[in-house]
């Protein structure tokens, strides 16, 4: 989005990995969550499961795994991970791995409540429809940034997420 980014000399990105869990329904969709406000980064924000790769988890996908079951105690007996998007670099000095799982309907949470303080699914034909795919501009640091937003009923979807989300429809429609 922003070709113009050219990372600081001397950058070495730091590997985090998401959870895109999609949920087995007649429709499918997709299991967000929303950060607490206590958060000293990202307070608030909607957010796959997920964050930093541990040198004790033998892949991303099991980053995600072990991250997803402590943020939102999902068990991941019921998530069969199907693939993973190409890396996301993130303004914040992350290199990011998404894994795109597919997650059994009966999946119960117990939400960490010092990381999160809302779980939600959001159709994934809704996410997976580029009209609902817009842009915005936010400013960091002094540098103007292009960035995807993806309005969902209160829930505002945008930044990093976004941009996975928009990864994804590029993966699979373009």
């Amino acid at each position: 989005m922003n070709p113009e980014f050219v990372p600081p000399r001397g950058f070495v990105p730091r590997d985090a990995a998401v959870l895109i869990p999609i949920v087995e329904r007649s429709n499918a969709t997709v299991l967000m969550t929303r950060r607490t406000m206590q958060l000293r980064k990202h307070a608030g924000q909607i957010a796959f499961p997920g964050g930093k790769i541990d040198p004790t988890d033998s892949s991303a996908a099991a980053a995600a795994l072990r991250e997803a079951q402590e943020e939102i105690g999902l068990d991941p007996r019921l998530v069969e991970p199907i693939g993973r998007l190409d890396p996301y670099i993130a303004g914040t000095g992350y290199r990011i791995i998404a894994i795109v799982a597919r997650v059994a309907p009966e999946y119960r949470l117990v939400l960490n409540p010092d990381e999160v303080d809302a779980a939600f699914e959001v159709p994934l034909s809704f996410l997976m429809s580029p009209q609902n795919h817009q842009t915005i501009t936010r400013e960091f640091d002094g540098v103007r940034h292009l960035l995807y937003e993806m309005p969902y009923d209160e829930h505002h979807i945008w930044g990093v997420t976004a941009g996975i989300v928009r990864g994804l429809y590029e993966r699979l429609y373009q």
